[in-house]
């Protein structure tokens, strides 16, 4: 079993605590496989009441996934990306299709992988730390890990703001989107563990108890702006409607989505427009692990890590550099259902 993951159980609890700080907890495939196996051994465990996710020390909760390794595999024959991919959806269906509750604390930095952990639990709690994102777009992939499908469920045209910007949200605004259901301090988490831990049952009081009214959210003060200016599934027409709107908030947004890789914002947003309407959370991941093992052989990714992560320039040289050289026939390329044999599909 990875040591990047402690899986125990104490009295009636399955608890996951990750535990890889040097890397704000990015998951990667040995840390999705020993979750997978807990989650997979405690499904049948009667003796097994709830799940609880939270990091082991350091900071955040979990900054998303091994992208390093992802972009060395993509630049290669990409066999270990597509292997992370394949085991990380099955690890977020499995949670997405738990029957007991499972409680995500999300206390600090929740991105990309983290927001797969914490979105399917049925109690989510923030705190002041929480700084949530789907900041994909930035590196050229995409929101995935659910992404899709919960992003698109926001009111209005947030969830499309969010994915095409990688917007940060802080905990009171979660609250207030319902990506998260319980606002506490910080430093009532390890009270509410010990609750948790005494009495699975009364999950829903522990937390009811401890939590605090979250702040104002900050924004809804934009969310006129955002459903106006973000109102289509269109790259070029979202563009057109900043460029349009005098205001300074738009102004901040052109200049936001100016560094963002056109190919993944036209991919994330056909993402959003699918997943609106897909019947099941099981077709959701199997359409993001066809465009995540064909986006991550493409030059954005290998480029946009190599510029925020590797050497750190912070200049990517996006390809097509544009939105109107990101034609609708790459993005249906993209987006094309893999062969049956292989194709993803959720752990038995």
């Amino acid at each position: 079993m990875s040591e990047d993951v402690l899986i125990s159980v104490e009295g009636k609890v399955g608890r996951i605590r990750l535990n890889r700080p040097k890397a704000i907890h990015a998951l990667n495939t040995d840390m999705c496989a020993a979750i997978l196996d807990a989650l997979t051994a405690w499904r049948s465990d009667t003796a097994i009441e709830a799940v609880m996710i939270d990091h082991a020390e350091g900071r955040g909760f979990c900054a998303g996934g091994d992208i390093r390794m992802l972009a060395t595999s993509g630049a290669d024959d990409g066999a270990a990306a597509r292997d992370f991919f394949r085991v990380e959806y099955q690890m977020n269906h499995a949670l997405f299709t738990c029957a007991k509750p499972i409680v995500a604390l999300m206390d600090g930095i929740t991105m990309g992988g983290g927001v797969g952990l914490s979105q399917p639990a049925r109690y989510r709690v923030a705190t002041e730390n929480t700084k949530f994102a789907m900041p994909e777009t930035g590196i050229g992939l995409f929101p995935d890990v659910g992404g899709g499908w919960y992003l698109s469920r926001l009111p209005g045209r947030i969830g499309q703001y969010l994915a095409v910007t990688g917007h940060r949200l802080d905990g009171a605004e979660c609250v207030a989107l319902g990506l998260a259901t319980h606002y506490l301090a910080a430093d009532r988490l390890d009270d509410a563990k010990a609750r948790i831990l005494a009495d699975p049952q009364a999950i829903d009081a522990a937390l009811v108890a401890l939590a605090t009214p979250a702040p104002d959210a900050r924004i809804l003060a934009d969310r006129d702006a955002i459903d106006h200016l973000f109102a289509s599934d269109r790259l070029e027409e979202i563009i057109a409607a900043l460029e349009a709107d005098p205001g300074d908030w738009a102004m901040q947004q052109r200049a936001t989505i100016a560094s963002k890789s056109p190919q993944s914002m036209k991919v994330s947003l056909k993402l959003l427009l699918d997943a609106a309407t897909m019947p099941t959370f099981e077709d959701e991941m199997r359409q993001e692990y066809a465009v995540a093992t064909r986006v991550v052989q493409r030059h954005d990714f290998i480029e946009g890590v190599r510029a925020l992560i590797i050497d750190k320039d912070n200049h990517p040289r996006w390809d097509p550099a544009t939105p109107d050289g990101v034609s609708d026939h790459l993005i249906d390329q993209i987006f094309a259902p893999l062969p049956e044999d292989a194709a993803w599909a959720p752990r038995q």
